[in-house]
């Protein structure tokens, strides 16, 4: 019989294989493209989607300026502006969709996905890999014992708390310092 324990653990390890494998180079360059934008929006749907919002919101928290796709005071996208979307398959229709009107501005794409070879290829100018399972069944995938796609999920979740952590070790600054003063304070 499956545990709290044993699973617990499984979900763990394989959350520490599929960030492992992610080429830190890839991370950088988006954390570059990042940096050159005036402003970051996010588009994804279901569980990416609230992933995204996490990410966008901790980044938020050290001083970017960041929206999600579709909220009430959502600015228009620009050529100063970077796309992030989150798309384990690059296929996604609305994301998808969404890149591809970002284009149209001159907007920066950066995908983040589980298979290079997507239809958002073309106009991708930053694409991070988290090698974890995928409809293609790519040979370094990381395979996931965890329902449906689970695992991209959560290194998403973990890929955006990474980079949060790395630009804070760019900027030399201590964890927390200036993070509050850009905390909501309606709660």
């Amino acid at each position: 019989m499956n545990t709290y324990t044993n699973n617990s653990q499984m979900i763990i390890e394989e959350l520490k294989n599929s960030l492992g494998k992610i080429d830190e180079n890839q991370v950088m360059n988006l954390i570059e493209e990042m940096n050159k934008a005036e402003k970051i929006f996010f588009i994804g749907v279901g569980r990416v989607l609230t992933m995204l919002e996490c990410m966008a919101k901790r980044l938020k928290h050290i001083g970017y300026d960041t929206y999600m796709v579709g909220q009430t005071t959502e600015p228009p996208i620009t050529d100063k502006d970077l796309l992030i979307v989150g798309s384990g398959s690059g296929n996604t229709l609305i994301p998808k969709g969404i890149a591809f009107k970002a284009k149209e501005f001159n907007a920066k794409i950066a995908h983040i996905g589980a298979i290079e070879d997507n239809p958002l290829k073309e106009i991708t100018d930053v694409f991070v890999r988290i090698p974890v399972k995928s409809k293609k069944n790519l040979p370094d995938q990381v395979n996931s014992n965890q329902p449906m796609t689970s695992l991209f999920e959560q290194s998403l979740l973990l890929l955006g708390d990474t980079i949060t952590l790395m630009i804070l070790d760019m900027k030399n600054e201590p964890i927390n310092e200036s993070m509050w003063s850009n905390h909501a304070n309606l709660e």
